[in-house]
């Protein structure tokens, strides 16, 4: 989902996060977007989203970030809750093992289920709990690099890299939508000159950018 709007935001995207239980995918989103944590949270049942509005290079982008349950009794909604995503990020908890090697199992169902083109973030969350760590740094660096994803270590509980994590993948992403609409743009300019005035509609894979152009 990334489109372009003319009123209170220049371009809407959808952001999934996706792992095991437990992770703190519900912490996380309610850090970003509330600077809210809570240490007695439960496991979300089904779906939940929350939104937040960021300036990005000049441009308005609101941010409609959704959080799933990581059981497995839930992973029946699993193509609805990914259509029209453009970013996820796949969490794991530093101090589990097990959440760490699931990671392959979680990418491999989103590259399933969501567009070809997502931009994906591989987040090592809880990393106020080094002293609990059972997935080195290192090893998570490599993984992210062999998968062609970005990576970064967080903590929702000290609001560690939070911000980081979402704005780094949101630049990411109306990066590819910028140049994919400039594309578009020099595309049909070549092909057939618009006269003065002329409005040009341009679609990118991700959704639609309006913009203008008025020969001189």
């Amino acid at each position: 989902m990334a489109h372009r709007v003319d009123h209170e935001y220049d371009y809407l995207f959808k952001i999934v996060l996706i792992g095991d239980s437990g992770v703190g995918k519900s912490n996380i989103l309610s850090r970003f977007t509330r600077n809210e944590f809570c240490l007695e949270s439960k496991s979300t049942i089904g779906v939940e989203f929350a939104t937040r509005t960021l300036q990005i290079e000049s441009k308005t982008i609101k941010a409609q970030i959704w959080d799933t349950a990581g059981q497995e009794r839930y992973r029946a909604i699993t193509s609805a809750y990914y259509r029209g995503a453009v970013g996820a990020l796949l969490v794991y908890d530093i101090t589990k093992k097990q959440n760490f090697d699931n990671i392959l199992r979680w990418l491999r169902e989103l590259r399933d289920h969501a567009d070809a083109n997502i931009v994906i973030m591989m987040v090592g969350n809880k990393s106020d709990l080094h002293h609990l760590r059972s997935v080195s740094e290192d090893d998570a660096q490599v993984l992210a690099e062999k998968e062609g994803l970005s990576f970064l270590e967080t903590s929702a509980l000290e609001a560690f890299n939070i911000e980081k994590a979402f704005q780094t993948i949101l630049s990411e992403i109306y990066h590819i939508v910028s140049k994919k609409a400039f594309a578009a743009q020099e595309a049909a300019l070549t092909i057939s000159p618009p006269i003065k005035g002329t409005a040009i509609n341009v679609a990118d894979s991700y959704g639609s950018a309006r913009k203008a152009c008025c020969s001189t």
